[in-house]
Order: structure tokens, then sequence, then C-alpha cells
């Protein structure tokens, strides 16, 4: 099969434990990485430093101070060598066919950019699972959820590095919007993607990953970033109205409310 990167970001306040268990499920795979580019967004605790040691085939980008998850990955895709590159969080788990599925499927779909699939949500215990997010199939599917909606899984996406460069890369204008904004400029772009049906990646969620995607500020941004979709004609005001508009509601709920609509009703 084709050879791929992957593609991480760690910054001093993951814990090393889940470091360790991110990078173990990707030299799991059953097709291994070519290679595996690990960018340090700023200085390290030692213990993450640590576990880093223990991978000398690792990739190791350090950064000299703290510049946020876009610019950290737009750095480390400059160093990756092959044109598909599979992102990974460096608290996540990828399941062990997660890339042999999305390489099979971009050698089924030559013209294809991105490539995700299924997400399971976990807190502590990766065999407890508290939570899924299955995003659309099919290109047709994934343009119009995409008006309101984030169509593809960030965690557990394969992309053509040279897509993603085409496109301008991560941008940090919309904060926390990131991936979604450049899945957008991508489709834009005339990209075409693909969602496989299966979970290919477990996520770590926190209870406080609920707040974070909550209050006033976050609801502010989420309603600027969408303004910005519907300027440039991707929507309408009916997409606004019956997507942007809800989303922003659901922000600015009590956090047990919302925790619950991000968990089971999304």
């Amino acid at each position: 099969m084709q050879p791929y990167s992957v593609l991480m970001s760690v910054y001093f306040r993951e814990k090393p434990e889940y470091l360790k268990a991110a990078v173990d499920s990707m030299l799991s795979q059953t097709v291994r990485p070519d290679e595996l580019v690990l960018v340090c967004d700023g200085p390290l605790t030692p213990e993450l430093d640590a576990v880093i040691a223990d991978y000398p085939r690792l990739n190791v980008i350090r950064l000299e101070k703290n510049s946020g998850l876009g610019a950290a990955l737009n750095e480390g895709l400059r160093h990756c060598r092959n044109e598909l590159v599979a992102r990974m969080d460096s608290d996540d788990l990828s399941l062990p066919e997660r890339c042999e599925l999305q390489l099979k499927v971009f050698e089924a779909q030559p013209g294809l950019s991105i490539c995700s699939g299924t997400l399971k949500e976990f807190t502590d215990d990766p065999d407890e699972i508290v939570g899924q997010r299955t995003v659309p199939e099919q290109m047709d599917e994934i343009v119009s959820f995409s008006k309101k909606r984030n169509p593809f899984n960030h965690p557990a996406v394969m992309f053509r590095k040279s897509a993603v460069e085409t496109a301008g890369g991560y941008n940090e204008t919309y904060h926390l919007f990131e991936d979604y904004y450049l899945w957008i400029r991508m489709l834009q772009n005339g990209c075409s993607g693909y969602n496989i049906q299966q979970p290919l990646l477990k996520m770590r969620v926190s209870m406080d990953a609920y707040e974070r995607r909550g209050g006033l500020r976050y609801a502010m941004d989420l309603l600027r970033f969408h303004s910005w979709i519907r300027k440039t004609h991707w929507t309408t005001w009916k997409d606004y109205l019956t997507g942007a508009l809800p989303h922003a509601a659901v922000c600015v709920m009590p956090k047990r409310i919302r925790r619950f609509i991000y968990r089971f009703l999304r």
C-alpha cells in the first residue's frame, strides 16, 4: 500500500501515559506508518520527554514556545515526507485497522483528498464508550452536512498533504474551529471526501470537554465562523438560521443539558 505519515502534536499539559498509548496505537497498525512526525508545541515536562526518548524513530520537531494546534500542525506537515498523512491526537487511541481501511479507500478512489470515519468516545476506560460521532459517508451528504456541522472527524482523518497545503493549511482565524475551517476551504477548492461508516478511533473526552464547547464566547465564535461560511456563499441564510443559531443556543444552555445533547443527540 501507499506509504503514509502520521502527524501528531503534544504540549506540556498532556499526560505521559496518554501520549505513550497514542503512539503505540499508531505503531501497532495493521499497515504501519512510514514515519511518525511529532511536534512538541513548546517545552515539555521531563516525563513527556522521557516517553519520547523511548521512541528513537520518531521524527521530533520542537517549537521554542507554545504556538497553538494549528501552527504546530502546519509546521509538522512541512516535515511529512509522504503525500498521505494520518492525523492523530496525543491522547486518543486508533483502532488497529484504522489506517489500512483508509488506505484502501484512497486506493479505490484515486481522486480522494480526505477520509475520516466514526469516532467512539470514552473518559477513563477505553472499553466504556460514552458517546459516538458518525459523519455522512458520500460526497453529496458531506457537502450538505458541512453547511451546518463539521463533516469530518478531525482526530481520525487521513488527507493528501498537497490538498491541505493548496487550501492554505490550518488557520486559527476561528479559534477552536481550525479543522472545520480547513475542510470548508478544501471543499470549496473542489476536494472530494469520504467517511468510513465504522469506528476508526477511540477519542478521550473529559467531563470539562463539554464545558469548553459552551459559553457565550464559544457561541459568539461559532456564529462568527458560520457568518464567514455564509459570506462565501457556501451556505444560505436558511442554513444559518436552522444550523448555526440552534447550535449557538445549545452552547449557552446549562452544562448538564449541553452535555446530554452533545453525547446523545448529535
